[in-house]
């Protein structure tokens, strides 16, 4: 894996124009646990995270899938912790009673559903079941206790990573029928809505482990004491195929699953990691390098996979040699872990596309797509629905009711052709008029594909590949040769920012001016010496056809109360398109307002204002942005995507590609209302002759403490009167 090639000066420009941006985005989550589920179930998900308080609700893109807040649970001072021990010891007391309103709250809570193996989870209901029975003052009082022992549980004074303490519970249900697939899910906060994760929803049984607290900060040399101590029954996992295994890595850690397989059987493994939680900040290689191992029964090895072509996350197609039981492991390649180090396992005798050619073809031209992978005889793959419009788009195969991976398919509107061999050598050079796009192969080791066209002198042209931008494993190299035999041009990576997570721009382009009239070739071969079936290609030969696409960051907009925000603008220019572009917002809804901006000639960035009159929202609005430019007397409209700027292995920086641009309004004024009140202390409650030693000013501050405690229903109202006149009757006087 080969890390992105781009110049300092375009990091530092990345890195300046980013930063001020992130700084306003304060609603932040490090991970969603887990990251996924199967159509027609309801269960508990985690997220953890940083500046989440006062959450509000949570939000899924697509159809199909709604998100119940359960609970949070911020970070803690040691004060507060200590103040949550003495009730918690105090409710512990079988004299210790409830009022009726505590009784109300606790009596009937919903707590997070288990999740973790089914064993497990079978033991826990039936513990909530019995607890079920019980009188509601008992009941009540036995919620209370759980949840303060929970709050303790969760803690972590150390953290290995502060940014992902806070804690938010969530009940996910999705329909039978909602699509499967890729999604993203968000927080939303009275002070503003989280960045996006993915989410996605299955077709196949799940298993869940049981969730990991946040990690110990490890110290050098002392590794090993930041490791968790897994009881047996929580390394190895019984499953039964097919089956999603969603877990989490933690430092050192190996998991296990233990599964009944039959000879013959075509199983497709494939993980999710680094789709999960596409970069790591602080580590090399930059994600959760994933690494799956296959044993027999006997310990023997059977298989190895740690990536997948030029994917970080492992696929690995087997075939089971006899009936038995088998054990698939997983662990990160450095054996580093936490709990964001979290993954999706689907193994099953699944459809799975390996490849697929023709990459693309022209819009609202017939296709027939060839298709070729696993477990896919009598699947039918069909291309974009009619109304797509030109770019890249997701399709999978259909196998009765379920659906393959997915893999994209390219539309344009430029005439297209297959490569025909012989085309190795000059004088077999395939002959094309222009403009043309060529569908092809590297068919073997060593293949070169050469392409004829007569050129004019002072003509400028286009030779572009899109092949690792669609899923191909071909790591392109390309020239181009005048009349003479002479190279005129050659290049092997092109950068593009467009292209999201890929780290390694394999693609190949060249924008060459002719200098005479005559034959020229372009030479189109594959750097790793590399080929075969998977090894497809577009290559398109034009005219220079000036076109942008448009970046927007970050991929929410939170905006205070009667204020204004910005978000930054990123053109990215091709063929050599250099005009300005327009920008505006499609359809503000009421209570916002911008000017819009215009990036000038050759501009790569601008800032785009926007203004509200709103004092606050309860839920988020979707906004697009739209550029608009001319190229002779054509007039081009593109949407800008929603991205995040995403840092991999300390240096190299990513536009991260995001479904949605949220916006919300928010009070920054915003208190929670009091849900409670205090009977008054009585004077004979009051201690006496206690040492007078506390200031107002940290009187105050204690009070504070035992308030907010309250209001979140930590506190009995007993004790916290308690706690508050002990407090009074030491200050100052």
């Amino acid at each position: 894996m080969r890390p992105v090639k781009t110049t300092v000066l375009s990091s530092l420009f990345l890195l300046v124009v980013v930063i001020p941006s992130v700084w306003a985005q304060n609603q932040y989550i490090g991970y969603v646990y887990p990251a996924g589920g199967q159509q027609g179930s309801t269960f508990s998900i985690r997220l953890g995270g940083q500046g989440l308080n006062y959450p509000t609700g949570l939000v899924v893109t697509g159809q199909g899938v709604s998100v119940r807040l359960l609970d949070y649970y911020r970070v803690m001072n040691n004060q507060e912790l200590d103040l949550l021990r003495q009730q918690l010891n105090e409710l512990k007391k079988p004299e210790t009673t409830l009022s009726e309103a505590m009784v109300a709250k606790w009596a009937y809570w919903e707590f997070p559903a288990p999740i973790g193996p089914p064993e497990l989870v079978a033991a826990q209901k039936a513990a909530i079941a019995n607890a079920a029975v019980l009188p509601p003052q008992e009941l009540a009082k036995q919620n209370l206790i759980r949840r303060l022992e929970s709050v303790f549980a969760e803690y972590e004074p150390f953290p290995a990573v502060r940014s992902q303490c806070e804690l938010i519970f969530a009940e996910v249900t999705i329909a039978p029928d909602a699509t499967p697939g890729r999604r993203e899910i968000r927080v939303v906060t009275k002070r503003g809505v989280s960045n996006a994760l993915p989410f996605y929803v299955g077709q196949v049984p799940e298993v869940a482990r049981k969730p990991m607290k946040t990690c110990q900060l490890p110290v050098l040399g002392r590794e090993h004491l930041a490791q968790r101590h897994r009881p047996p029954e929580e390394e190895e996992v019984r499953i039964s195929i097919p089956c999603t295994m969603n877990g989490q890595v933690g430092p050192g850690e190996i998991n296990r699953y233990r599964f009944q397989a039959k000879k013959g059987q075509r199983l497709v493994i494939s993980v999710l990691a680094r789709e999960l939680i596409p970069y790591v900040p602080d580590g090399v290689p930059g994600w959760f390098q994933a690494v799956v191992r296959l044993y027999d029964a006997n310990g023997r090895e059977l298989a190895y996979c740690d990536d997948y072509r030029f994917h970080p996350d492992p696929v690995l197609y087997w075939e089971v040699p006899e009936d038995g039981e088998y054990v698939l492991c997983i662990y990160d390649a450095l054996f580093r872990g936490r709990e964001s180090f979290i993954y999706r396992i689907t193994i099953g005798e699944l459809p799975y596309i390996t490849s697929i050619f023709p990459l693309g073809a022209r819009l609202g031209q017939e296709v027939k797509i060839e298709l070729d992978g696993w477990n896919l005889a009598g699947a039918t793959l069909s291309p974009p629905p009619a109304e797509a419009g030109t770019g890249i788009h997701l399709i999978a195969a259909k196998l009765g009711n379920m659906l393959s991976n997915y893999v994209p398919f390219a539309l344009d509107n430029l005439p297209e052709c297959l490569e025909t061999e012989p085309n190795d050598q000059p004088n077999q050079a395939q002959k094309l008029q222009l403009p043309i796009i060529i569908n092809g192969r590297i068919d073997r080791p060593g293949d070169w594909d050469l392409f004829e066209l007569e050129g004019k002198a002072g003509q400028t042209i286009v030779a572009e590949v899109y092949a690792r931008r669609l899923a191909s494993p071909v790591d392109s190299f390309l020239k181009v040769t005048g009349p003479d035999g002479k190279i005129l041009a050659l290049n092997d990576d092109h950068f593009d920012a467009a292209s999201g997570l890929n780290t390694h721009h394999a693609d190949s382009y060249l924008m060459v001016k002719l200098p005479a009239d005559g034959k020229y070739v372009v030479h189109l071969g594959e750097t790793t010496k590399q080929g075969g079936k998977p090894y497809a290609y577009r290559l398109r030969i034009s005219p220079p056809q000036p076109d942008f696409a448009l970046r927007v960051i970050p991929s929410r907009l939170n905006i205070r109360s009667n204020s204004w925000g910005s978000l930054t603008v990123f053109a990215i220019r091709k063929d050599g398109f250099d005009g300005p572009i327009s920008l505006r917002f499609k359809n503000l809804p009421p209570g916002f307002e911008s000017g819009g901006a215009t990036l000038g000639p050759k501009q790569e960035m601008v800032n785009l204002g926007i203004k509200t009159t709103l004092v606050e929202m309860d839920q988020p609005v979707d906004l697009t942005v739209l550029g608009v430019a001319k190229v002779g007397e054509q007039e081009i409209v593109r949407q800008a995507v929603p991205a995040e700027d995403r840092m991999q292995a300390f240096l190299w920086r990513h536009l991260l590609p995001a479904d949605t641009l949220p916006a919300l309004v928010f009070n920054p004024d915003y208190q929670p209302p009091a849900t409670r009140v205090r009977p008054p202390i009585r004077d004979e409650d009051r201690p006496k002759d206690l040492p007078r030693t506390t200031t107002r000013g940290a009187v105050d501050w204690y009070l504070r403490q035992i308030e907010g405690l309250f209001q979140e229903w930590f506190l009995t109202e007993q004790f916290a009167n308690r706690l508050i006149a002990d407090v009074e009757a030491r200050l100052i006087k």
